[in-house]
């Protein structure tokens, strides 16, 4: 018993002993922190960025340029200050911050071109932090599908025998007469294969184009002629064989390609790269010929009146266009005839309650249709001020997202360059584009007294959605647009 509480004390002081010793070893050790906070800095980790991706500045935008950067690399930027512009598929638009910061690194360089929606182009910190020690993240991973060069090429060895033998030639499947498609046929000619070697899948025998790609897949690739060793022959100059001509009244295999700076040979060609503008037009011109029943209904329209009461506001040093005319009559013919301004959705037509007018202006990049909103309330001259505005933006490509947005009538314009007439294709949603030719003078005859008269007519030429416009509603359009333009007194009573 003694002993046993003798054993039991002395452990008790070891145990105190021990621990004195513990605290006197941790606490002589205060670089311990430093470390830690070494190893929590940014200088090993890296300041965490605030990322800054390509927007979608328009509905129907996919894809952008970068045209210019506005900030540099470690200036301060605030919320709402201009990051850089980018040219969408309408104009080229001021991409605003949406965070306070430090414009750390930019991603993507000025000209790059087709940045796809939501793709990293810049990082930024927060004000304090080091934008030199910024962490850039890593790049995508490459789709699982395409496996790295080197691992193809170690799974490949890795399959392949040591000594393959060369695969049997394929035997003709096929006997009678054949039955191609022509791109079947081309691929066949292009690579000289032989058709009786397809498995033709297609109706009553029909070889298609999957047909000649699955034998192209299967076929063996040609081998190279090995070079004999012979005795170099006596001839002092060796020539470089020139391809023979294909025979006349075929097609060669490979089309001929233009080589820059040289002039191109007959039949050659240079692609020029399209821009995302000229894509975009491309898409909804297909889209809307293809999707949109048009009709078609025109008629003359005189234009004394217009013409007269121009040179009456041009005394008086108001310049109005005859283009601000037809604006102001389309829009007052719709808010009478409010069932023309509708739109077509995927469950219907839908009413619109504002009147806004879109007009096609040309720029170098491509049509594009600013909006005169609230047109029917708007005077001739807040008109012509407006649109005059529009185009020269439009045409410098600043217009705003809010400015070409949401029309809901369109008016192409081309009576100044010499079009007598012409029909124009319809803007989605919208329902009707009225095409305007240029006035020509034409000798009628008067009903009142008989008598031959010149007038000045212009032929307008409507462009309608046959679900949304039937042919009767759009000629009443039509005659009720003729009366309000024939009669500009008319305009100011709607």
């Amino acid at each position: 018993m003694a002993a046993s509480l003798r054993l039991g004390r002395q452990g008790m002081l070891f145990g105190l002993r021990l621990s004195k010793i513990n605290k006197c070893s941790w606490g002589a050790h205060p670089w311990e922190d430093h470390v830690r906070h070494f190893f929590r800095s940014p200088w090993i980790f890296g300041v965490s960025p605030l990322k800054v991706q390509m927007p979608a500045l328009s509905p129907t935008m996919e894809e952008g340029n970068i045209v210019k950067w506005l900030k540099k690399e470690g200036e301060a930027v605030a919320a709402g200050d201009a990051l850089c512009e980018i040219e969408t598929d309408k104009a080229v638009v001021t991409m605003e911050s949406n965070e306070d910061g430090v414009l750390a690194k930019i991603l993507i360089e000025e000209g790059s071109r087709n940045v796809r929606l939501g793709t990293l182009i810049a990082l930024m910190v927060e004000e304090g932090q080091d934008w030199k020690q910024v962490e850039i993240p890593p790049p995508d991973a490459t789709p699982p599908s395409e496996a790295p060069p080197s691992a193809q090429a170690t799974a490949a060895s890795a399959a392949a025998p040591a000594a393959p033998s060369p695969p049997a030639p394929p035997t003709p499947v096929m006997s009678g007469p054949l039955r191609l498609s022509p791109a079947a046929r081309h691929i066949l000619d292009t690579h000289g294969l032989n058709p009786k070697l397809v498995t033709p899948t297609g109706p009553r025998g029909l070889i298609t184009k999957e047909d000649a790609l699955n034998l192209l897949k299967t076929a063996p690739a040609p081998k190279a002629t090995p070079a004999t060793v012979s005795p170099p022959a006596p001839s002092p100059v060796s020539t470089p064989a020139t391809p023979s001509p294909p025979p006349p009244g075929t097609r060669p295999n490979i089309p001929p390609l233009s080589v820059p700076g040289k002039p191109g040979a007959p039949g050659t060609f240079t692609e020029t790269p399209a821009s995302n503008v000229r894509r975009v037009i491309a898409q909804r011109l297909t889209q809307s010929k293809t999707t949109i029943p048009h009709a078609y209904a025109s008629i003359d329209c005189d234009m004394a009146a217009v013409m007269q009461l121009r040179k009456v506001l041009a005394k008086e040093q108001i310049r109005v266009s005859v283009n601000d005319f037809i604006i102001k009559a389309a829009a007052v013919t719709l808010k009478e005839m409010p069932e023309v301004n509708v739109t077509w959705s995927g469950d219907g037509p839908c009413a619109l309650d504002s009147i806004h007018i879109a007009i096609a202006v040309a720029t170098d990049r491509g049509l594009i249709t600013p909006i005169i909103k609230d047109a029917a309330n708007k005077g001739i001259q807040e008109i012509s001020a407006n649109a005059k505005a529009l185009a020269q933006k439009a045409r410098d490509g600043k217009l705003l997202p809010e400015e070409y947005q949401g029309g809901s009538f369109s008016i192409s314009n081309l009576g100044m360059f010499g079009i007598s007439g012409f029909s124009a294709v319809i803007n989605p949603p919208q329902a009707c584009i009225l095409a305007v030719g240029s006035s020509r003078a034409e000798l009628r005859l008067c009903e009142e007294d008989q008598t031959l008269r010149t007038q000045q007519l212009m032929k307008v030429t409507l462009s309608s959605d046959g679900r949304l416009v039937d042919d009767e509603l759009a000629s009443r359009f039509l005659n009720k647009f003729r009366a309000n333009l024939e009669q500009p007194q008319r305009m100011t009573l709607a």
